[in-house]
């Protein structure tokens, strides 16, 4: 075989992975709602708890405050991921916080200036098809409450890790 001949069966060889990656298609399980985030467990979807966030401002921030101590939708992983079949909701805007236990509610602070870039944890969005989404963690989160939110709005999707 000369080098030329090798070099020609490499590049097809990358062609056919790239084809043949560009035409996955997800077959994992479909969200049963639109516009709920669900985090994926194997082959099951756990819904995350649904609701809105009260707003509190003072000063030069705002306290965002869900009832409830905990949240029923659990999950032991440090690095979930979520599906969403998105209709309303704009998955490059969703942004994840770190909510604190007080007085019996989870709720986060967040500066004026953090809402515009810090203070939020990391996510990515892949599209999988016309409205299903894959979003993911990008970091490793300690066990605890969490909120998933577009950063337009004060509804919420709430989670725990433990």
């Amino acid at each position: 075989m000369t080098i030329r001949t090798f070099l020609h069966t490499i590049v097809l060889l990358c062609l056919a992975a790239v084809w043949l990656n560009s035409e996955e298609k997800y077959t994992g399980p479909l969200p049963p709602k639109p516009d709920i985030l669900y985090l994926m467990h194997a082959t099951t979807l756990v819904e995350t708890e649904v609701g809105q966030a009260r707003e509190e401002k003072r000063k030069n921030d705002s306290t965002y405050t869900v009832s409830g101590a905990s949240s029923p939708a659990r999950t032991p992983l440090a690095e979930p991921i979520f599906i969403l079949d998105a209709r309303k909701i704009a998955p490059e805007r969703l942004e994840l916080y770190k909510l604190e236990v007080k007085n019996g509610n989870r709720e986060v602070s967040i500066s004026s200036k953090a809402r515009k870039g810090g203070g939020k944890l990391y996510l990515s969005v892949t599209k999988l098809n016309d409205r299903l989404y894959k979003i993911e963690v990008n970091e490793l989160l300690e066990n605890g409450q969490y909120a998933i939110s577009p950063s337009d709005g004060n509804s919420v999707f709430c989670f725990e890790v433990y």
